[in-house]
């Protein structure tokens, strides 16, 4: 009795033509394709029965494959009784697992959207709430992509020697990117690149994309080396267009001239720029990601922020985990003589508030 191929399987590969595959032929496509693209080798009828399960005969799979060469989804090779993919058989096999992915980069990115609506919401909601429990300053740093890990890269042949690059990190943020190249490039060659990139590159930090590792992954290759690094560069080029003030979020800046010593200093309004600006606030952030022990939980007084604004201020701050790889830094600036064991008080209780409202 003949086994029938899998739903999965049929919704990978779909004709694209009048030319109807039924789901036997389907399945012979299918197997030839994965087993050329896995060994490089002509793929004969017996290697295929094994393959699924001695489901059908050699006879009926060769039969099978002689139909599947008449369409021209398949190749025989002069010196050999196997078969490999056509130009039109990767065409389809690439379409179709293209769709696919398209349809999953989609809804990821329609989840992305609603949770980082969600998160930010949040965000905005807590910080004010931090300002004002403390009577200080206060600022989030929502999840910087740059320390994200790299999921998956997609590559997808848009013509006129144009390829879509769609990158999947952590958090499900989502870029793409299109690069143009001097020649047209070609399906089986795609298919080569996205193996080798994901091999490359999944796992690896967003900000780690010019480390030495990856170099001397990309130097040992003996092809497509141009490609992909010219590939990487685009990817790192996606990540990196990202403001990286766009997601600080800060309230309180006008608690500062509660405080007679920033009055008399001349100072305040220094100091609500430099918070509304969020660019030193950007390097602090990066500071006390760099100084910090696991919980993030430092204490800078003074000049030991190296924000010259701050000079006469004392900032605290602590690391958040939102899930998912998506990390932030919370804080609170105020005067030298804050009521530090408030403000350690309030942002653990704040840390528990996002925590739950997360779940």
């Amino acid at each position: 009795m003949s086994r029938k191929p899998s739903k999965a399987k049929l919704e990978i590969i779909k004709s694209d033509d009048s030319q109807v595959l039924d789901e036997r032929k389907v399945e012979i496509l299918l197997t030839i394709i994965k087993l050329y693209l896995e060994t490089g080798e002509p793929v004969g009828s017996r290697t295929i029965s094994k393959k699924i399960g001695n489901a059908l005969s050699s006879a009926t799979i060769r039969n099978e494959m002689s139909d599947l060469e008449e369409l021209g989804y398949i190749l025989k090779p002069h010196t050999s009784a196997g078969r490999i993919p056509s130009d039109k058989g990767y065409r389809l096999y690439v379409n179709n697992l293209m769709k696919e992915k398209e349809d999953e980069i989609k809804n990821l990115k329609t989840e992305m959207t609603a949770r980082v609506d969600k998160l930010e919401d949040m965000l905005k909601t807590f910080v004010k709430t931090l300002a004002a429990n403390t009577n200080y300053a206060a600022m989030i740093a929502g999840p910087s992509i740059n320390n994200s890990k790299i999921k998956y890269v997609q590559l997808s042949n848009l013509g006129d020697k144009k390829v879509l690059i769609v990158v999947v990190a952590e958090g499900n943020v989502v870029k793409t990117k299109i690069v143009g190249f001097n020649k047209i490039i070609d399906a089986k060659v795609i298919l080569d690149l996205n193996e080798t990139l994901n091999d490359i590159l999944s796992g690896e930090r967003v900000s780690d994309l010019s480390n030495e590792n990856i170099k001397s992954q990309v130097d040992k290759l003996s092809k497509n080396k141009l490609e992909i690094n010219t590939i990487i560069s685009e990817i790192k080029s996606a990540f990196e267009e990202q403001n990286d003030t766009d997601n600080i979020w800060t309230y309180g800046s006008n608690n500062f001239f509660k405080y007679k010593e920033f009055a008399e200093s001349g100072n305040v309004s220094s100091l609500v720029e430099t918070f509304e600006q969020k660019k030193d606030l950007a390097k602090l952030v990066e500071k006390a990601n760099s100084d910090s022990e696991e919980t993030g939980l430092k204490v800078y007084i003074g000049e030991e922020s190296s924000v010259n604004a701050m000079k006469d201020c004392s900032i605290v701050t602590a690391n958040c985990d939102f899930g998912n790889g998506m990390k932030g830094t919370i804080g609170v600036v105020g005067p030298k003589r804050m009521d530090y064991e408030k403000v350690l008080k309030t942002i653990k209780n704040t840390m528990q508030s996002m925590n739950k409202d997360l779940k």
